[in-house]
């Protein structure tokens, strides 16, 4: 019997990306899926160098020791205009972008954040880590605390952008500036503090991943590089350093 197919979803491994591009690069792809000059879904997957963002339904109360204190710590801030309150990007952490056209789909948003969640789970188990939801919160979870983060944010023509975080090998003290994602009493925990068993750093993550996101929506995972998007990146993320 004939498989069926999948239409692809253009996954990318950009490496280590400065958040202020990576998120302009999100809208223009995203721009470019909704009218369709971009006829496929695509993935990024990278690490962000310490920052932390600020999502429309966060609140200052949440910056344990406010904006300053987050720069202090060697991090930048940025309020962005994803859904969701403040979490923190850094090495070790596994970031995920997926710009995908839900109508497309026939997904609403909240099955989407709830396919996400399931493949992170899935991925969280063949290390051996036992990751589950946590309702009525959105994210994935271990008995010590949340596992990845998710936020997203939808255009008007239901195309996706934002999206995941995983913590790897990430270090954890980060998050005791903030209250991560504005949940109080509630702490983060890693899939090395977890015991995982196998290479957790973002690019092997990635790697396990990847299928997992893609077929939780119904795509197959088609890798590429970067510079093979149709979309290109901004000038800051391709000029020499």
């Amino acid at each position: 019997m004939a498989g069926i197919w999948r239409p692809p979803l253009q996954v990318a491994w950009c490496g280590t990306l400065p958040y202020e591009p990576t998120w302009e690069w999100q809208r223009r792809l995203a721009a470019s899926r909704a009218s369709g000059e971009l006829t496929h879904d695509v993935l990024l997957l990278l690490e962000h160098p310490p920052v932390y963002t600020m999502g429309k339904g966060g609140s200052p109360e949440h910056l344990l020791v406010g904006e300053e204190g987050l720069r202090r710590a060697g991090a930048e801030y940025f309020e962005v205009d994803r859904g969701g309150s403040v979490t923190y990007h850094g090495p070790g952490q596994l970031v995920g972008y997926p710009i995908v056209n839900l109508e497309e789909l026939g997904l609403d948003v909240m099955e989407y954040l709830r396919r996400l969640e399931g493949a992170l789970i899935d991925s969280c188990q063949l290390l051996g880590v036992e990751a589950f939801r946590d309702p009525p919160y959105t994210g994935v979870w271990v008995r010590s605390g949340k596992l990845a983060a998710i936020g997203v944010r939808l255009s008007a023509r239901k195309v996706t952008y934002h999206g995941f975080a995983l913590n790897g090998t990430t270090d954890l003290t980060a998050f005791g500036r903030i209250v991560p994602c504005g949940i109080e009493g509630r702490t983060a925990s890693s899939l090395k503090e977890e015991g995982a068993k196998g290479d957790c750093t973002p690019r092997a993550l990635a790697e396990l991943v990847a299928p997992f996101v893609a077929n939780a929506l119904g795509l197959r995972s088609e890798w590429t590089e970067p510079s093979a998007l149709e979309v290109p990146a901004p000038r800051e993320l391709t000029a020499p350093a």
